[in-house]
């Protein structure tokens, strides 16, 4: 009986919004679930009238003024009804049994990316921070951790972490921000990509409602 083959990669880099989850982005799920309309403050942050942790100023306005008091327990329970794409559990379990680390880097709200971190078994996770006081109050203000324009310095951060290379690591993003992660990554997919761009850039393309799609390009054909 031959070994199993080794995998070529040690090192899986995903997005989160609109590739683990099947939402725009984590911080439209909670507008939603509060029926808030953040357009106005989407389009100044678009045309460069405000940048990024102003945005999220605004964002986190909305939901104080529209749930007063609102908390981290409220955000929380709302990310647990936040819908995801199938075949994470499988792609995690695959990935790691064949000595794989998974992780998230997401330009979405750190909550939502820890919530599927635990629940999925990936090895870590980074995204962008909610302030709360020590009532566990919505204070108002976020922390930009992860730049949406070079979302690539924390693909090398988890290559230097995790002991691996630039040709041994994936990266999986669906839009122009994901980019940068592709070109630090030995090999990247875009996964039902929204724009032309992120096609062009990956080194493959994957459209499909199950995430574990990806699993025939990562591992060994004969491992799954």
């Amino acid at each position: 009986m031959s070994p199993p083959m080794q995998s070529r990669y040690d090192l899986v880099c995903f997005d989160m919004d609109g590739v683990l989850t099947k939402l725009r982005s984590s911080w439209y799920w909670i507008h939603q679930s509060l029926g808030v309309d953040n357009e106005k403050s989407y389009q100044a942050f678009v045309n460069g009238e405000i940048d990024e942790p102003e945005f999220m100023r605004r964002d986190i306005g909305l939901w104080m003024h529209t749930k007063p008091g609102i908390s981290e327990r409220d955000l929380v329970h709302y990310f647990q009804s936040m819908p995801v794409i199938d075949g994470i559990q499988e792609t995690v379990a695959a990935l790691r049994e064949n000595g794989l680390r998974c992780v998230i880097i997401s330009g979405g709200i750190d909550l939502a990316a820890q919530m599927l971190t635990n629940e999925y078994g990936f090895d870590d996770c980074v995204a962008d921070h909610i302030e709360t006081g020590s009532d566990g109050r919505l204070t108002g203000e976020g922390r930009m951790v992860v730049n949406l324009r070079d979302k690539g310095v924390f693909v090398k951060k988890y290559i230097a972490e995790y002991g691996t290379t630039k040709e041994r690591t994936v990266s999986l993003g669906n839009s122009f921000t994901d980019i940068p992660m592709f070109k630090r990554s030995g090999m990247s997919i875009a996964f039902n990509p929204t724009d032309p761009y992120t096609s062009e850039a990956a080194t493959h393309t994957v459209r499909s409602d199950n995430i574990a799609d990806v699993l025939d390009y990562i591992l060994p054909t004969d491992d799954h």
